[in-house]
């Protein structure tokens, strides 16, 4: 173990407090989307592979929301207050994250791809989902639903998200 290891840090680096949000911001839209449609599943088996996914991402939050409190800015709560029935914030950042995972799926696939017709395709795909990303993205940020310019903000709502969807 090098010494810098063991010299306790005043706060989290900003890299890794980002890090941090994009895992928080995920699991907490995952949980909810989950939570929502667990009474649908009518499998017995998947029924519990969903219960164990929403265990396992409850704990997940549980144990990354205290590190909250070591970021380089303190979380600030958000500006907006939205109706509990307006779910618009988590559609569109259940979107957000759709499109960010297929941007990411789709540049590692184009990497693996050998045959030039299929690469295209691939090549061609990716372009759409970047534009839907940014479409996205704009959207939630015209309306304050990701304050992706104030960190304070942005690490208040992760909270406020989180312990949401813990407490559904």
């Amino acid at each position: 173990m090098y010494d810098y290891e063991r010299q306790p840090r005043p706060h989290l680096a900003w890299h890794e407090t980002l890090e941090m949000h994009e895992l928080v911001a995920m699991q907490a839209s995952n949980l909810m989307d989950f939570k929502m449609n667990l009474p649908k599943v009518q499998d017995p088996a998947l029924r519990g592979l969903y219960s164990e996914a929403i265990q396992g991402m409850q704990q997940n939050l549980s144990e990354l929301l205290p590190f909250y409190s070591k970021a380089p800015v303190p979380p600030k709560p958000p500006v907006r207050d939205m109706p509990p029935a307006d779910l618009t914030p988590f559609f569109s950042g259940h979107l957000l994250g759709f499109a960010k995972s297929a941007v990411r799926n789709y540049a590692i696939a184009i990497t693996e791809t050998a045959t030039p017709a299929l690469r295209d395709t691939f090549q061609r795909q990716l372009l759409r989902a970047i534009q839907l990303h940014g479409k996205v993205f704009y959207f939630m940020l015209e309306r304050g639903y990701y304050p992706a310019y104030n960190l304070q903000q942005l690490l208040g709502n992760d909270v406020k998200m989180a312990q949401k969807a813990m407490s559904m």
